[in-house]
């Protein structure tokens, strides 16, 4: 399998749903202690990947949220092994605080578990709608010891009525442990009076002499149209005479039916085009669509679908190259199956299964839905 595709492989699997079902269950009160649990079988049919599976908890009880994961893979003996957990902590400080933890543990040579990586985000609002936030992550060092390799702060106010400005400045340490800035970023949204929203995304990088270079600008528009939603997107960087040119593209359309179904379709566009010198120009590298269905038992499915040229030859149609298949079943006592599946082009040019993923959970829905009527998924 070619890098391209094990990129793509890797987008459909973290881009399946796991969407509200429309069978009667009463949702739990959010206000109260709740608790859930689900697990995943993951296999390959073509044994091009490592069987493995997880097993997930969530608790929440007095403004406290813990989630809990843990991996395991197929041993060399057939037998599975633990592989990496993933703790993640969300705790209300105050009444205008919160705190968030996520802990990754892998695995030593003798297998005993030791933290990889330690992320802290603490999250303050302050009158007047302005929001700081405080995030780090950091890695153990020879002795084990948590030592901060990157910084990020981010302040966001909101300076007139419908729009909300964000500047975020990401620093790590030097050598001395004194902690510089890398990166700066300045985000701006406008709500217009029609309901759309502008958006601008300016990054700057150190010039080497002291100062700041910019180095990408992403601007665009979002619009809603009842419960259909567009959203164009284009990425600007400097050209060789230092000017902005646009290098990429996106179109985003959100489409829902009469009947609850959903289309969501996003084309990319860019100059760099894989196997093809490229002459400066925009062109169609890319499309993924993404349908969701609700059948009369119930049962929801997601089909997500990657279509690209022919490597090397743009000018060609677009065809398949990767999908996968989510399909979600309600069960009794407000417990649901998952079946995840990812198909690739084969030898023959035919989709063949590469991924098989086999999942139940017992998480309660957000919304007490009627079964009679297909569900508006959000």
């Amino acid at each position: 399998m070619t890098f391209a595709r094990w990129t793509g492989l890797s987008t459909l699997l973290s881009a399946a749903l796991l969407l509200t079902l429309p069978h009667i269950c009463m949702a739990q009160d959010n206000s109260a202690g709740q608790s859930w649990s689900a697990t995943d079988q993951q296999t390959s049919p073509t044994g091009a990947f490592n069987p493995s599976r997880t097993q997930e908890t969530h608790t929440k009880s007095d403004g406290r949220v813990v989630d809990n994961a843990s991996t395991e893979t197929m041993g060399p003996d057939g037998r599975y092994v633990p592989y990496s957990d993933t703790e993640k902590e969300s705790r209300r400080i105050n009444d205008t605080t919160v705190r968030n933890i996520e802990r990754t543990y892998g695995r030593d040579v003798d297998g005993r578990r030791v933290l990889i990586q330690e992320r802290q985000e603490e999250s303050r609002t302050l009158p007047g709608g302005e929001q700081k936030v405080t995030r780090t992550i950091s890695n153990p060092d020879g002795n084990g010891a948590l030592q901060v390799v990157q910084r990020e702060i981010e302040d966001s106010k909101q300076p007139s009525p419908g729009v909300r400005v964000s500047n975020t400045t990401a620093l790590t340490p030097d050598s001395d442990g004194r902690f510089s800035a890398v990166v700066q970023t300045q985000q701006r949204e406008t709500k217009a009076s029609d309901g759309s929203v502008q958006f601008q995304r300016s990054t700057q990088l150190p010039d080497g002499n002291g100062g700041w270079t910019l180095s990408e600008v992403r601007e665009g528009r979002t619009r809603q149209d009842g419960q259909n939603v567009s959203k164009e997107e284009s990425v600007l960087r400097p050209n060789a005479d230092g000017k902005l040119s646009v290098v990429e593209r996106t179109v985003n359309k959100q489409v829902q039916s009469s009947t609850g179904e959903k289309r969501d379709t996003t084309e990319t566009y860019s100059t760099n085009v894989p196997g093809e010198a490229g002459d400066g120009s925009l062109q169609l590298v890319q499309r993924a669509t993404t349908v969701q269905r609700t059948t009369a038992s119930g049962a929801q499915s997601t089909v997500r679908q990657i279509e690209q040229p022919q490597p090397g030859d743009f000018s060609s149609s677009l065809q398949v190259t990767q999908e996968a298949i989510d399909i979600v079943r309600p069960g009794t006592n407000c417990t649901t199956s998952v079946t995840r599946t990812v198909l690739a082009p084969g030898p023959d040019g035919g989709l063949n299964q590469v991924w098989v993923d086999f999942g139940s959970s017992d998480k309660p829905p957000a919304i007490a839905v009627d079964s009679g009527t297909p569900s508006r998924k959000k």
